[in-house]
């Protein structure tokens, strides 16, 4: 038993482990300083969060001892455990701010998009890594869409566009990965176009319109639509080199920034730590993105690739998408930055999502 904890220990990636504390770090560090401008005397979101990134660590530990194996063999349970969970957020689901993402199970509640995010990467993985794929057979892609056309549709009835994008995303990442015919992907992109159009006409409600609108012609809409972008701006470009400091961000303390802790923390770091604190989170993710690549030749299992791979898929563009929101390249659409925002089922499911990719690492290194 201890010769099997120590042999898992000594393969551990601690790199990527590293880097993925130190940007957790950065989040605890601006959460804090969040929570100093906050009219409470305890620091309640702070605490809460070092007590989802306890969890999270074990969390990482004990998948990465689990073999992922299991995962593969129960892949295809675990997605109508999936779907089961995110339709029962229609119904039984709590509602914050015009969403029902929630889940209340009166001690502590969760987002099981975050649960169904793992999932999806895990079914996918099996499913085109099976030998029984045809990398010119258009059914099977169209199959595998429609797999994935279920959970995006129950995602964008919460309404949740972002998370719902990420599903398409691991799904094209696949799909990419697998080798599938180029033109596939020429027609997956006019298909996009067509459901854009559709998703407009029909399923947009007025403040998501706006926010595209607000996107594309800024100087078009008004000020009180163009409100949150613009103090993520200037908050960004008020960091310069050093930044403000821990705790002395206006835009943040003086609360002109809205959603601090969440979908605009990056613009609570840059202009807190300026453009050398952002330098630092964006070598830690670079840092993070290529210890999972590189240990990708030593992997003999081709599920284990798609999962590392789609794992890879999610979180960079998780990360791509909320710092764009954040500097107003992309229209705002709710995503987290990983590891760095506040809130318990995100940062714990992608400690999981960690655990699982140690898992592949180590036993990569020991049948190597």
């Amino acid at each position: 038993m201890f010769k099997k904890i120590f042999i898992y220990l000594k393969n551990f990636d601690w790199i990527l482990f590293t880097s993925v504390i130190l940007l957790t770090c950065f989040g605890l560090i601006e959460i804090y300083s969040i929570s100093l401008g906050r009219d409470v005397s305890e620091l309640v979101i702070f605490k809460r969060q070092v007590f989802f990134v306890v969890i999270g660590v074990i969390l990482v530990f004990v998948f990465s001892f689990l073999d992922h194996q299991f995962f593969k063999d129960y892949a295809n349970w675990l997605y109508f455990l999936g779907i089961i969970l995110l339709t029962s957020v229609l119904f039984f689901g709590t509602t914050y701010s015009h969403a029902t993402r929630w889940l209340d199970l009166g001690y502590f509640s969760f987002q099981p998009v975050e649960i169904a995010k793992i999932i999806i990467i895990i079914f996918l993985a099996k499913l085109f890594s099976s030998k029984k794929i045809e990398k010119d057979n258009w059914r099977q892609l169209v199959w595998s869409g429609s797999l994935i056309l279920i959970p995006f549709l129950l995602v964008l009835g919460q309404p949740d566009l972002g998370s719902a994008i990420l599903f398409f995303v691991i799904w094209l990442t696949l799909v990419v990965v697998s080798g599938f015919n180029k033109k596939y992907l020429v027609i997956i992109f006019l298909l996009g176009v067509v459901a854009f159009a559709g998703m407009w006409n029909f399923y947009f409600v007025d403040y998501q319109k706006q926010r595209i609108l607000t996107f594309i012609n800024p100087s078009e809409s008004s000020l009180d639509h163009r409100h949150n972008v613009d103090q993520s701006i200037i908050a960004v470009g008020a960091g310069g080199l050093t930044g403000s400091g821990v705790g002395f961000g206006s835009q943040s303390q003086l609360k002109f920034l809205p959603e601090v802790e969440n979908d605009f923390i990056f613009a609570v770091i840059a202009e807190e730590l300026g453009f050398m604190g952002v330098s630092l989170l964006l070598i830690f993710f670079s840092l993070f993105f290529y210890r999972c690549l590189v240990n990708l030749k030593k992997i003999n299992n081709d599920f284990g690739i798609f999962l590392i791979l789609g794992s890879v898929g999610l979180i960079f563009t998780q990360m791509f998408i909320n710092i764009g929101m954040n500097m107003g390249i992309f229209p705002v659409i709710g995503l987290p930055l990983p590891f760095v925002s506040y809130g318990g089922s995100a940062l714990i499911s992608m400690f999981v999502l960690v655990g699982i990719i140690q898992n592949i690492i180590i036993k990569s290194k020991i049948n190597y």
